[in-house]
């Protein structure tokens, strides 16, 4: 029986997806075959970049939006209000499991697809970033949101953001270097439309997804930032994102010296909490003996309760997540509570089946914080006239930076918010303990520990993670020029002009390390020659120096030159002292170039097999 011909509807859709196809990479051809400079080829695409970005965000808003009315609206519109706090637990409940199966079936089951993974897809696969699990992570996030979860929007519009950043990049055959600066751009832009804040959202991109603020980045997204930023405006007007109090501000200098410094503690136990809490529930989540698919039913239900408890105060009402009114005006107990019930009502949804962002209820959480300090401190000391609200604000920005690891993005945002220097001033002061005392108590941020529960490390940004993942066995120079600790000066002063050499370790017959002598030191010696030359040895003159092994990483060993601001260390066997060799900056940066552009070549695989496929770079 013969094969049916193809029918003619068929074969116009391919010819024709065929012609897009032939038309498209011509369009990239022509395109790259400009030559134009770099930096204009990044702040072309920045300005498209932040133009696709912020329509994104206006989508996922519209999305959440429909969401609500299709949860709440519709089936409850009769309903009277007590009826519907009532039913909120049903509701939710039903938004987490249809958000657990998005994520499950039109996801592939992808867990990542947020801020982390950002940052991931940056430092391990050259900014790529599927195009699936974005979208069906966006839709998940809307729906847990709509729903009455307990979830921010940043993460998803971060997501959105970077998606179309990398979409853009790869479609136009950008090298991986590109790519990264786009996923930044778009990242930047999400935030900055979001939040209708362009410079947290730019800084935010450099802190958390960049990981770094060099010239070449720090451009474009500053463009695609803006761009952002007057497209949502264009949309949702010209106004913060959160409702900013009419009165704020320190009333007496007294609260810089002492009442913001303690703000910044509580703040920070508080980050440190929210932080242990949200891991916590992951693991609690793990040991549940339900079904996958139960879990999310159980979640939802639980944080409708708890939103159904605060009288709805937990959550928002579409994509308006804030009630910022009340944190100057209720007892500072209820505050408290409305802080503590945040954490657990994020973690609960986050870890549950729910989808979004653990940014804005940081700044929920941070706002109940501090309006809590405010209102006891108000009513403890009501001579001073304080201003709850003020400590409202400037917890925002605290819990940003305690709990994401983004103190530059927390003073950023809230500057934005009120666009008054006055508050500036006790803002940074309380971010930077805040920050401090958060990672005394939790090594981990949100983001981080995120990462780190899956086998993955890159809080300290992309360089130092490259770095991190090579060892100075890999670099280091194992047949040093050495000087025995017994030789007369004369015989070190034969080294000056015969080597490229700066540092020369001091050994003793066996090889164990005495000391080093520098370059700078033989200069010295033939200053004082004639007056020291019979009565000092090698020994008298080495110094001590900071030490290295095969097995550390290039990072420590450039933390450790770092200590004495030296060029060269010695490398030596911890268990015997004997010294194997000796490595310099110049061994550490050849194998950090060789490394990174294998990397641009190979994005999907870490560093330190990077390395060992393009062959090393050890001297030895």
């Amino acid at each position: 029986m013969s094969e049916r011909p193809p029918r003619p509807a068929v074969i116009f859709a391919e010819r024709a997806t065929l012609a897009v196809e032939r038309t498209w990479v011509a369009i990239t051809a022509w395109f790259n075959g400009k030559a134009l400079s770099e930096n204009a080829v990044l702040l072309i695409f920045a300005v498209v970049t932040g133009l696709l970005s912020a329509l994104g965000v206006v989508a996922f808003y519209k999305s959440i939006d429909l969401a609500y009315w299709a949860f709440y609206r519709l089936p409850t519109a009769e309903f009277p209000r007590f009826a519907l706090l009532t039913y909120r637990p049903v509701i939710t409940a039903a938004g987490l499991a249809v958000a657990w199966w998005v994520m499950r079936h039109i996801g592939r089951g992808h867990e990542g697809m947020n801020v982390p993974d950002v940052q991931l897809a940056v430092v391990r696969r050259g900014g790529d970033i599927e195009a699936r699990p974005a979208l069906a992570r966006t839709a998940a996030s809307a729906i847990t949101i709509g729903a009455g979860g307990s979830a921010g929007n940043e993460g998803p519009v971060v997501v959105l953001g970077a998606m179309i950043g990398s979409w853009l990049g790869r479609t136009f055959r950008f090298a991986p270097s590109r790519v990264v600066v786009l996923v930044g751009c778009a990242t930047g832009a999400a935030i900055s439309a979001a939040f209708n804040a362009p410079l947290a959202g730019a800084f935010f991109a450099l802190e958390e997804v960049v990981g770094t603020l060099a010239a070449g980045s720090f451009a474009p997204v500053v463009v695609a930032s803006v761009v952002a930023a007057v497209v949502s405006r264009s949309v949702f007007g010209n106004h913060p994102a959160f409702a900013i109090p009419a009165q704020y501000g320190y009333a007496h200098p007294s609260e810089l010296l002492l009442l913001y410094p303690l703000l910044g503690i509580v703040c920070g136990l508080m980050a440190a909490l929210y932080v242990r809490t949200y891991f916590g529930a992951g693991d609690l989540q793990k040991k549940i003996p339900l079904p996958p698919s139960f879990i999310p039913w159980v979640g939802g239900a639980t944080v409708g309760i708890l939103v159904f408890l605060s009288g709805g105060r937990l959550v928002g009402y579409g994509h308006l997540a804030m009630h910022s009114d009340v944190f100057g005006h209720m007892a500072w107990y209820g505050l408290l509570a409305l802080a503590v019930g945040k954490i657990v009502a994020t973690a609960i949804t986050l870890n549950m089946g729910g989808s979004g962002g653990v940014f804005t209820p940081s700044l929920y959480i941070g706002a109940a914080t501090g309006g809590a300090f405010g209102v006891a401190l108000s009513r403890a000391l009501p001579a001073l006239g304080l201003h709850p609200e003020a400590y409202a604000l400037v917890g925002m920005g605290a819990l940003i930076a305690g709990a994401t690891d983004a103190p530059i993005t927390g003073i950023l945002l809230v500057f934005e918010m009120t666009n008054d220097y006055a508050i500036v001033i006790p803002l940074m002061l309380t971010v930077v303990i805040t920050h401090t005392i958060a990672r005394r108590l939790s090594a981990d941020s949100l983001y981080c520990g995120w990462l780190r529960r899956r086998g993955e490390s890159i809080e300290q940004g992309a360089d130092r993670d490259v770095l991190a993942g090579l060892h100075v066995s890999d670099a280091y120079e194992s047949a040093p020029q050495v000087i025995f600790e017994g030789a007369a000066v004369d015989e070190l002063l034969a080294h000056l002009g015969n080597t490229r050499q700066l540092y020369f370790p001091v050994v003793d017959e066996s090889y164990g390390l005495v000391g080093v002598i520098t370059v700078a030191d033989l200069g010295q010696l033939a200053r004082d020659d004639e007056h020291l030359g019979s009565l000092l040895v090698a020994s008298d003159i080495a110094q001590p120096s900071e030490i290295v092994s095969p097995g550390d990483s290039l990072l420590e060993a450039i933390r450790k030159m770092g200590v004495r601001g030296a060029e060269s260390i010695p490398v030596v066997d911890r268990h015997t002292n004997r010294l194997l060799g000796i490595i310099n900056r110049s061994h550490v940066l050849n194998l950090y170039e060789r490394t990174v552009s294998s990397l641009r070549r190979h994005p999907h695989q870490p560093a330190s097999r990077a390395n060992a496929s393009s062959g090393g770079m050890s001297p030895k």
